[in-house]
């Protein structure tokens, strides 16, 4: 099974307050090169979101993001996420997220959390907030002591700043948000949603 860090540059994270505009923004977002969809567990909208776009998107990989305890996790696989994303975690969260048999990106924001969940063999990390917690500097930093690490960096990133997070060997991808612009989402503009995530997919890094 191909890596979550390797189905797209980008990570498009996602909030909704309106379940109608789930299906035509993941569309737009599968057709611009980004099939992997963030979902964030922050209103109302989001377990039903995640399941129209699970069940009308079959191109899209929809997962839930900000999942912050371990009913979260089950009601968000239940609903038809098919990944997890939590800022954070706790072992009975890691434990619970585990349990769901989707992948899985726990967050962290230090060296320390970092090795903690190599002991339990989790390799493939969110770093939460990526640029108040240090940025590419500090990733760069963990590359040495921490090869077999690899990162989604989430959290204030660009569309300039990507470029420098994608260039580092420990990031396969990055979160953001710029490919959805509050006023397109609103006006349902799905053509520019398309072009943005176009434009996002394509600072895809050779390896």
């Amino acid at each position: 099974m191909t890596s979550l860090l390797d189905r797209a540059p980008v990570v498009p994270v996602v909030v909704l307050d309106d379940v109608a505009t789930a299906v035509p923004l993941a569309r737009a977002l599968v057709a611009g090169g980004l099939p992997l969809i963030e979902v964030t567990l922050r209103t109302g909208a989001a377990l039903p979101a995640i399941r129209a776009i699970a069940d009308a998107v079959p191109d899209a990989q929809v997962g839930a993001g900000t999942v912050l305890t371990a009913g979260q996790a089950a009601a968000a696989v239940d609903a038809g996420a098919g990944f997890l994303v939590s800022p954070g975690s706790t072992d009975r969260l890691l434990d619970a997220m585990a349990d769901c048999g989707v992948p899985f990106l726990p967050g962290v924001s230090t060296a320390s959390e970092a090795l903690r969940l190599l002991e339990r063999g989790v390799t493939e990390l969110k770093f939460f907030p990526a640029e108040a917690a240090g940025g590419t500097a500090y990733l760069k930093s963990l590359a040495g002591p921490l090869p077999q690490v690899r990162f989604c960096p989430t959290g204030g990133i660009t569309r300039r700043s990507a470029a420098h997070y994608l260039a580092l060997p420990n990031v396969g991808c990055v979160g953001g948000t710029w490919m959805v612009p509050p006023d397109a989402l609103a006006a349902g503009d799905w053509n520019r949603v398309e072009q943005l995530a176009a434009e996002a997919a394509a600072l895809a890094v050779p390896r």
